[in-house]
């Protein structure tokens, strides 16, 4: 599993129903490996950045308010040097395709891999209750496809 041989994991901070991944990070931490959240670039364009999220780190709400740790401690980081990425979705087809929440932050963060096929780095995860699964997701040229989809009942292999 990529997760055992990742260094640097991104998590998401669960909300509105997400999978709760605390004890993913805690798994994650005490493996040794450094877990990132994400953070909204300062500049706009709907992208995210990934700031390293270390036990007793004080978060702070972005405009969105969802927590997110403060890019002026800890310099951030693209997508691309991360091993391994937890991706939260509203929706998701057997295929791995995802549905967000509408905002295009993943796909446009991690839109190099569209550009090249072999890149494989970040894996992409997308976590997800089972009930979110439907039949089939119309994708546009711009959706980032995951590798893989976990749920509490299944493990869907897309690329991996």
């Amino acid at each position: 599993m990529p997760f055992l041989k990742a260094r640097s994991v991104a998590v998401y901070y669960s909300e509105d129903g997400e999978v709760d991944l605390s004890t993913v990070v805690e798994d994650a931490r005490a493996r040794g490996k450094r877990v990132y959240l994400p953070v909204l670039h300062p500049f706009g364009g709907n992208r995210l950045w990934f700031s390293e999220w270390r036990e007793g780190d004080r978060l702070h709400l972005n405009r969105f308010s969802i927590p997110e740790p403060s890019h002026r401690v800890r310099k951030p980081v693209f997508g691309l040097a991360l091993d391994m990425v937890l991706v939260p979705l509203v929706g998701f087809d057997s295929s791995c395709s995802r549905l967000g929440m509408g905002g295009g932050f993943y796909d446009r963060s991690f839109a190099f891999r569209q550009r090249n096929k072999s890149w494989r780095r970040p894996v992409l995860v997308g976590i997800a209750h089972e009930l979110q699964r439907v039949d089939m997701l119309e994708n546009n040229k711009w959706d980032v496809p995951l590798d893989a989809v976990i749920t509490e009942r299944h493990l869907y292999r897309c690329i991996m």
